[in-house]
């Protein structure tokens, strides 16, 4: 194979390679077995909490030694808790219809063929994400279920929990008979294996990004391989003149506390001047949480430990227990705002006011737009999915928490009679 594939190392191809073959074995192995797959996987992640919990223990202390942020140990972490919830996500996951084989739409020609297009895996998909051992199972369990095999780059931060869940997959789908290729990690080659991921064409299908910013925007440039981009969350709640004054202060709270570092906690909350009336209840809540506020200077008068917000605010997404408030005249003064800043994966508006909820359904440009709700709800576990593959703040093939859908493409099958074309 020539191109970008030959400057790949021998031994990174070969590994390549193989995923490759295990996608073909699995495109031939019934919805059944991939569900025993499956259950296996629950199995061995059941019957090995407690190591798993050790390994990622190691990977916690690396990266406090090493300085790493809250936000992404607050990521890393594997609590038994947390390993129930992806015995638990895998079983969702099994669950659900397969969608391979699915008729999207189908026709009979006036020359008699018979025409449908139908979902098909797409082959070998690619993750490279950093510090969330979670995503390991994640992916993989819908890559499984969805016909895929899968190469993951988990990165350094979580080097001994994802050796360990990849490990255990593995074994546990040559435990039913399904090739352990199905599920394969680079992440022993370094950087040298992201770099053969991105330049992969011809082995991985398609590549699915999840991290930072900077992760994302390196793989997005530097691939060779289709990318599905999932996206940062500088997400957004607008607080409109009618919002509750009972429900407004619960949302907010829950949007930013019950877990910061994940992409769809809020960053910024704009209100509404004549909403100004609910912003010390609004502070006091996130402010006995321990969350740092970052104000305009109309805000600032009201709430005095707040900090004085920058342009930078408006443009970061903390990860963390801080939040940045600012005042707006009007639903179209929030539009702007949000068209400006906004990452375009989640916003919600707080109001009583039905008219204005449908224009900000209507014109807010993001993946999940939400009316009187937390914004953590966007996310494949809440939606049903059982699992994600990350959030698509693209338009192109998903957009949204992506499932087992989103893991497939569709191919057109043709059925006919012996017709020619004139």
């Amino acid at each position: 194979m020539t191109g970008p594939t030959s400057t790949i190392a021998p031994a990174l191809r070969e590994r390549l390679d193989r995923s490759k073959n295990a996608a073909g074995a699995l495109t031939k192995a019934s919805s059944s077995v991939r569900d025993d797959g499956l259950a296996a996987i629950q199995e061995s992640l059941r019957s090995h909490v407690s190591q798993i919990v050790e390994a990622n223990a190691l990977d916690l202390e690396r990266g406090a030694a090493e300085g790493m942020e809250s936000s992404l140990q607050d990521r890393l972490r594997l609590t038994p808790e947390r390993v129930q919830g992806l015995v638990d996500a895998v079983g969702v996951v099994r669950s659900l219809p397969d969608p391979v084989g699915d008729v999207i739409r189908g026709m009979t020609l006036p020359n008699g063929l018979q025409v449908s297009q139908v979902r098909v895996p797409f082959g070998v998909v690619g993750a490279i994400y950093e510090a969330r051992p979670n995503v390991t199972v994640d992916i993989a369990a819908l890559a499984l279920k969805s016909g895929n095999a899968v190469v993951l780059r988990g990165g350094s931060a979580a080097l001994e929990s994802n050796k360990l869940l990849v490990t255990l997959m593995r074994d546990a789908l040559a435990s039913v008979g399904l090739p352990a290729d199905s599920i394969a990690t680079v992440d022993d080659f370094g950087r040298e294996g992201a770099e053969a991921m991105m330049k992969g064409r011809g082995y991985i299908d398609v590549l699915i990004p999840r991290g930072s910013a900077a992760l994302i925007e390196t793989v997005v440039t530097e691939s060779t391989v289709p990318v599905i981009e999932t996206g940062s969350g500088i997400v957004h709640i607008f607080v409109d003149a009618s919002a509750s004054g009972g429900d407004a202060p619960d949302i907010i709270h829950n949007a930013k506390v019950q877990r910061p570092s994940v992409c769809n906690s809020v960053e910024t909350v704009l209100v509404h001047r004549d909403a100004l009336g609910l912003v010390p209840a609004i502070a006091e809540r996130l402010l006995a949480s321990g969350v740092t506020l970052h104000a305009d200077e109309t805000i600032r008068a009201i709430v005095p430990d707040a900090l004085s917000a920058t342009e930078q605010d408006w443009a970061t997404e903390y990860l963390s227990l801080d939040l940045s408030l600012k005042t707006v005249d009007s639903l179209d003064e929030a539009l702007d705002h949000i068209r400006r800043y906004s990452t375009h994966h989640t916003e919600s508006i707080l109001t009583a006011d039905m008219a204005n909820a449908e224009r900000f359904l209507n014109e807010v440009d993001s993946a999940a737009v939400i009316v009187n709700a937390s914004t953590r709800f966007t996310d494949g576990g809440e939606f049903g999915f059982g699992a994600e593959v990350g959030i698509s703040t693209q338009k192109l093939h998903a957009r949204g928490p992506m499932g087992l859908p989103e893991l497939t493409s569709t191919k057109w099958i043709i059925r006919g009679q012996g017709q020619i074309r004139d």
